[in-house]
């Protein structure tokens, strides 16, 4: 706190030019007004995350292993709120250049799937490419492996030595969709899919997977359903919806329909759009560009798509809260209290408890994607040092995580 508070100081002082004021009052005035702001900041706003365990074992390990769960997590101080986070974060962190090599794999429908690899031969740590630990990566609802926050991942995992895999969800990289099906959070066909080919593929190299928000809601599914088959070594997960039925009713509040639903709901409309040509055979798609809310949406395409008799079986189906219990691989989820995609009253708390193989990290502040920090959070966020501490913790440690129950 001491040294945030001269960051602050020494940030106003530099800042502030007296003679735009004309006057020493006009300083002390500005001055008076940063205390008052960095006492608040550092009394109600900077605050040591929440880990809620199912098991003293996978607590304690965090604990040791991976001290950021432990540490105050400071909210970059001029745009801590949940929708500011959210939405400058694709704007002020940096994109990392990421040289990766594609591959196209066929699902049994005959939809082909986009993986992007980066396989990091330059690895010293882990030289020998068949051994070497990887980690599958899954982004959100409309993302790619472009995404600033996939990009800080593999950035993260090529400094830690490991290779990554992206599994970008149908149709949205770039590719030809070649059947008139997508994707989504409830259905984890194709990520079995993938899984089996990354397995068949370096089956002597460890694998784990971290998902984003649609990508974690698909990850957790996944665990859930497959119990005891899952081979991974480890999972994080990062601002999940764990309650579909909450987050688009948060959604559908009116600054946040304004701010994020619209958008969200032309962007999944953009990408129908684009295999219009290969959808129009099944679906009505004027009827689906009609849309004015993911709701909408869901009900008029993805629902009908996956054969749901209804949009709320297809919520309550994608919703991973009903599935944690079942979960058997160590999984780390990071949420934020304050975030509007996946609001707090629907973490899965109590399923959590119930679980020793599952942890929940909730932070104050961080909205949806953003847990920026630090005055300029160009480089690194709050989220990347949870994916470079868990990572390292499970590849290099998981002896640690042997037998949680």
């Amino acid at each position: 706190p001491a040294r945030l508070a001269d960051d602050l100081s020494h940030y106003f002082k530099n800042q502030v030019k007296v003679g735009l004021f004309g006057s020493g009052v006009g300083l002390s005035v500005v001055l008076g007004f940063s205390a008052a702001y960095a006492c608040y900041y550092l009394l109600s706003v900077a605050k040591k995350p929440i880990l809620i365990a199912g098991g003293k074992k996978f607590h304690q390990f965090l604990r040791d292993k991976c001290p950021v769960v432990s540490e105050t997590y400071y909210p970059t101080f001029w745009c801590w709120e949940s929708r500011v986070q959210t939405l400058l974060r694709p704007f002020v962190t940096a994109k990392p250049w990421v040289n990766y090599r594609n591959e196209l794999i066929t699902a049994p429908d005959g939809g082909q799937i986009s993986l992007d690899w980066f396989d990091n031969d330059d690895s010293a740590s882990h030289p020998d490419q068949s051994t070497r630990p990887t980690v599958l990566l899954l982004p959100g609802l409309t993302g790619t492996s472009r995404e600033s926050y996939i990009l800080h991942m593999v950035q993260q995992s090529r400094d830690l030595g490991y290779r990554c895999v992206v599994f970008n969800n149908r149709g949205v990289s770039g590719e030809k969709l070649l059947t008139p099906r997508t994707y989504c959070a409830a259905n984890t066909e194709d990520l079995e899919v993938v899984i089996e080919h990354v397995q068949r593929t370096i089956d002597k190299a460890p694998l784990m997977a971290a998902g984003v928000s649609m990508g974690g809601m698909m990850l957790a599914n996944y665990l859930g359903r497959k119990g005891s088959e899952v081979r991974l070594k480890g999972v994080v997960v990062f601002s999940a919806g764990w309650d579909v039925f909450e987050c688009t009713a948060s959604l559908e509040k009116p600054l946040d329909r304004f701010l994020f639903n619209s958008y969200l709901t032309s962007c999944l409309q953009a990408s129908v759009d684009r295999h219009r040509t290969v959808l129009e055979k099944k679906y009505d798609i004027d009827h689906v560009m009609k849309a004015k809310t993911i709701r909408e949406f869901d009900e008029r395409f993805t629902s009908i798509m996956f054969g749901y008799p209804s949009n709320d079986d297809y919520y309550r189906d994608a919703s991973p809260i009903h599935k944690i219990k079942s979960v058997q691989v160590p999984m780390l989820c990071l949420n934020a209290a304050d975030d509007v995609f996946s609001p707090n009253h629907a973490f899965p708390v109590e399923a959590v408890k119930q679980n020793p193989n599952v942890a929940l990290l909730i932070t104050c502040h961080g909205g949806h994607i953003g847990f920026l920090e630090g005055l300029w959070p160009r480089q690194s966020t709050y989220m990347d040092r949870v994916f470079h501490q868990f990572t390292s913790a499970v590849f290099e440690n998981g002896s640690g995580l042997d037998d949680l129950h």
